[in-house]
């Protein structure tokens, strides 16, 4: 009969799935002496390698001889030497605990084991340089499973098809997460994200996270966790005082990566720190978001090379897609190296031929078009090759650009209904995209071109009124995304496109109700933008003269159109109430005037009485007075329009 030991051994070996890359290397390593390396954060399943490992080997007449560092007595006496057994291969796991004895187990332990066994050694943290310089040494980073690996597990464990993709998005395909979520399921859990199960998050992070030493150590993991990439300046700018131990600590966790922009957490790790910090402390986790969006902000415009910004946008859309639940961002491709370029004269025959590919002459003929008038709207995408992959245009619109491109006329139409251009303002429309291999479904240059988009609102220039975007071709699927970032569908419109006008709304209210939305919070609606005011130069200058008669008259001036326009909207401050900010900059603008500030900002008469005050005729005082009234419309125009 067989023991429970090799009961349990056959159940595990019958849900182990994927790996097959590493068995490979296995299997042509049995019979050669050597060390093969494996390492990789924890629960992603190494453990359960090493006994799919121990069970190849004994397949094919090796003796497996299996030790955890866990139950040794850590010392250079407490590693076995397996003589007198028959073609030994010798299994050591969790060694990272094994790290203070490192030099003295390459050195000294392994040269004396027998010379026909082949040593698999599985641990948390990567080998030291000298395992990696070793010619006998094969290093294997082990990482979550893939796509097909996870979901012929999840069959493999009958999970019902329904839930698989949700499981699979969940868990990154992260082993030890796999199987816990499995586990939720069966006990009638339906999780959207892992913050809808806070005991499974406890556990994972007992599993695999490090104890913090300090809470100042804490508060770095959470920054790591919530940021795309964390350098030494981000944590000073976030957690403040010198941080260099505390940037030389996190780098030394085994689930942290580095990259050439900083250090970032495995997904995984990444989604528990965060879904824990939500839950424990919403309050905190509100306060490091807005703190990480106004430091990450900094930190895009401190970048000179566009490229370079655009690799840093790259990072945040696709983690804060993942973390959005919406389906076109959840999905985001990596970019794989690609990178967004200026258009060339070479380009211009790919692009035709990929448009007409996917989207018809007509609109190859278009692009044609514009490619040969705005050369500079283009931003093309290339592979990492150097290999043209995509485009996008976007277009500072005239009325000189009508009558050519009919996608065009519609979008000027719909913005010159809503809001007509004032002097000084443009348009700027995102007038196409697509990628050459899978036209709007995701892929490298789909995220280039959301990135694109970002990075166009942080440099939005003053002058731009309306950014609207016509290069979706499937409405139902972008409108929730597009709603999220504050873009609403525009009505009576022939085909997809998605307006904001930021003098209705701008940049700092558009912020504040983006970072509202990643926090789960309940906001308006994006269309109610619609509703505010957006003044003619007539409309504003009645507007300024009816705020100066009711400046002391609160209940009228609270109703006067200003309260609205963007000039107020751009100038008050948290807290503040924008009839306030209308009052302070009328009073500000008037006190260049003695004249208005006598008779509008402290009336203590009436205006016959000021002229005379002012040795005037009345007559003569009134021009005064009118002309002053026009230099103070026109300098607060100006800030309105620019």
């Amino acid at each position: 009969m067989a023991s429970l030991g090799e009961v349990l051994d056959e159940r595990r070996r019958a849900s182990f799935a994927g790996r097959d890359a590493e068995i490979a290397v296995f299997r042509k390593a049995l019979g050669t002496p050597g060390v093969i390396f494996v390492h990789g954060p924890g629960g992603v399943g190494k453990t359960a390698l090493l006994g799919m490992f121990a069970h190849l080997a004994a397949q094919q007449g090796h003796t497996p001889v299996r030790i955890d560092a866990r139950h040794l007595t850590l010392g250079r006496a407490a590693l076995p030497a397996p003589d007198g057994v028959t073609r030994p291969v010798l299994l050591i796991d969790t060694y990272e605990l094994l790290e203070p004895v490192d030099d003295w187990v390459r050195e000294t332990y392994l040269p004396s084991l027998p010379g026909d066994c082949l040593v698999v050694i599985a641990g948390r943290t990567a080998p030291r340089p000298r395992w990696r310089a070793d010619p006998a040494c094969r290093v294997l980073p082990l990482d979550n499973l893939p796509p097909d690996d996870v979901w012929a597990w999840l069959a493999a464990q009958e999970v019902p098809a329904g839930a698989r993709d949700r499981i699979a998005a969940i868990s990154r395909g992260h082993p030890l997460t796999l199987s816990m979520l499995v586990d939720a399921v069966r006990r009638g859990a339906t999780p959207r994200t892992l913050a809808d199960l806070p005991d499974l998050v406890g556990a994972l992070i007992v599993q695999l996270v490090d104890e913090a030493p300090s809470p100042r150590h804490r508060a770095a993991l959470e920054v790591c966790a919530h940021a795309p990439v964390t350098t030494e300046d981000l944590l000073h700018t976030m957690v403040g005082g010198d941080v260099g131990e505390v940037f030389a600590w996190l780098r030394g966790r085994a689930f942290i990566e580095e990259s050439p922009h900083g250090l970032y957490p495995h997904d995984v790790v990444r989604d528990l720190l965060d879904a824990d910090l939500r839950w424990r402390d919403p309050a905190r986790y509100a306060d490091l978001h807005r703190r990480k969006l106004a430091a990450f902000h900094q930190q895009v415009t401190a970048v000179a090379d566009e490229r370079e910004r655009l690799q840093i946008l790259v990072r945040t859309v696709v983690l804060n897609g993942f973390r959005s639940g919406l389906a076109p961002l959840s999905t985001l491709a990596p970019t794989m190296g690609a990178y967004a370029d200026g258009l060339t004269a070479h380009d211009h025959a790919p692009i035709e031929a990929m448009t007409a590919a996917w989207q018809g002459a007509g609109q190859a003929g278009l692009v044609v078009r514009w490619m040969r008038h705005r050369p500079g709207a283009f931003r093309v995408f290339r592979t990492a090759a150097g290999e043209l992959c995509g485009y996008t245009a976007c277009l500072d619109l005239t009325e000189a650009d009508l009558g050519v491109d009919p996608g065009v006329d519609a979008m000027w139409r719909y913005a010159s209904a809503l809001g007509p251009l004032r002097p000084g303002e443009q348009i700027r429309a995102w007038r196409f995209f697509l990628d050459r291999d899978h036209g709007q479904r995701p892929s490298p240059s789909l995220t280039l071109f959301l990135a694109c988009q970002m990075l166009d609102i942080l440099q939005l220039r003053d002058d731009t009124a309306w950014s609207l975007v016509a290069a979706f071709e499937d409405a139902a699927l972008w409108a929730p995304t597009m709603e999220f970032i504050d873009f609403w569908p525009a009505a009576g419109v022939p085909f997809p496109l998605f307006a904001h006008d930021w003098r209705r709304v701008g940049v700092a209210e558009w912020t504040e109700v983006l970072q509202a939305r990643q926090l789960g919070a309940t906001v308006r609606r994006a269309d109610e933008g619609i509703g505010a005011a957006v003044l003619s130069r007539d409309e504003f200058t009645d507007a300024v003269r009816s705020a100066l008669r009711h400046l002391h008259t609160p209940d009228l001036l609270r109703t006067n159109p200003l309260v609205r326009s963007r000039l107020v909207r751009r100038n008050t401050a948290a807290g503040d109430a924008p009839v306030d900010t209308l009052r302070r900059m009328i009073e500000t603008g008037a006190a260049a005037s003695e004249l208005l500030t006598r008779t509008f900002v402290r009336p203590a008469t009436s205006q016959e009485r000021v002229a005379a005050a002012l040795h005037l005729s009345f007559n003569t005082y009134r021009r005064h007075r009118d002309r002053a009234v026009a230099d103070l419309v026109a300098a607060l125009w100006k800030h309105e329009t620019h």
